[in-house]
């Protein structure tokens, strides 16, 4: 009798320990599940802080609410309670993958912008190295700066008045008169000389030309006729057979005008006076280049068909 009474307490003992360790089997299966939540969402919080470093109201709000962590009543399974942390997990996991994803693309496209923007920094690094060599090579006092180094000018409409080309060095002596040929007398100082030098030109007067339109830059540097008579000047030069002088009145019209009238009509024919020294092509071509970038805008119709003469004569790209 009394080994039974023994067994039925000890039935007892062992059903309320039964009872007991249900909930807390529970309660720890739960402690890990939570455990691993807590530690998705910190992960969640640093990858939105990399993502969105501005801040407020960028952050990605997470697809499923926190449950009622109310404990369950002893003895009910939490079976409802962990499937809804699984869900929590789930949901985070995703975020987490999208997030993930995303850094990843920004740091895609940062690296490409990164590429792009130093392969677009070596080619002009290049372009304007490769205009101050052709330019340094041109001639005795052509400037080391170079043509790429000139600042763009502001465009301004093209006169009618034929092309005028840079002088070379001479006296500015004025010269006397050649029959046939009238000096203009308007009381423009400028435009007269200008005017003379121009019609000494045409009549094949070259050296005479040069000494009046070199009168014009030295004495009249502002005047708008100034950068007539530099570019007339080359030309002149060009047409004696002295293309190497010639260059360098072209190149000084250019580097010290930029936004006079005749500075574009200089880069076209500092290109033929490099044909005419037997520069190498790739020197011609870099000067149209420039010519085209700098000036396309103001070129005239008959100028970009002259340009793409001498670039298929040249053989440029």
């Amino acid at each position: 009798m009394r080994f039974l009474n023994k067994s039925a307490a000890m039935a007892v003992v062992l059903a309320g320990m039964a009872s007991i360790a249900m909930p807390v089997a529970a309660q720890t299966s739960r402690d890990g599940i939570e455990g691993r939540v807590d530690r998705l969402e910190r992960e969640m919080r640093a990858v939105q802080r990399k993502v969105f470093p501005g801040g407020a109201g960028q952050t990605v709000e997470p697809q499923i609410t926190t449950p009622d962590r109310s404990s369950p009543a002893p003895g009910i399974p939490a079976s409802g309670v962990v499937s809804d942390l699984t869900a929590r997990v789930s949901a985070l996991e995703s975020q987490q993958s999208a997030l993930t994803g995303q850094i990843e693309q920004n740091q895609y496209r940062l690296r490409q912008l990164e590429e792009a923007f130093t392969a677009y920094k070596r080619s002009t690094d290049a372009r304007l190295k490769a205009l101050e060599d052709g330019a340094s090579a041109v001639g005795g006092n052509a400037p080391a700066t170079g043509i790429g180094t000139t600042p763009t000018p502001t465009p301004a409409p093209r006169p009618t008045t034929p092309r005028p080309t840079t002088p070379a060095p001479t006296t500015s002596t004025p010269t006397a008169p050649v029959p046939g040929i009238e000096r203009p007398s308007t009381g423009d100082a400028a435009e007269d000389t200008y005017t003379y030098g121009f019609r000494l030109w045409q009549a094949k007067q070259y050296d005479k030309a040069i000494v009046e339109l070199r009168s014009v830059v030295q004495k009249h540097p502002k005047h708008r006729r100034a950068s007539y008579a530099q570019n007339l000047l080359g030309r002149a030069l060009l047409d004696q057979g002295k293309p190497a002088l010639a260059a360098t009145a072209f190149f000084e019209n250019y580097q010290k005008m930029p936004n006079g009238e005749r500075a574009p009509d200089s880069l076209y024919y500092l290109a033929q006076a490099l044909v005419k020294m037997k520069k190498p092509a790739s020197e011609v071509c870099k000067v149209y280049d420039e010519l085209t970038q700098v000036y396309g805008d103001r070129l005239s119709e008959a100028m970009k068909m002259d340009v793409a003469t001498g670039r298929s004569a040249s053989k440029c790209r």
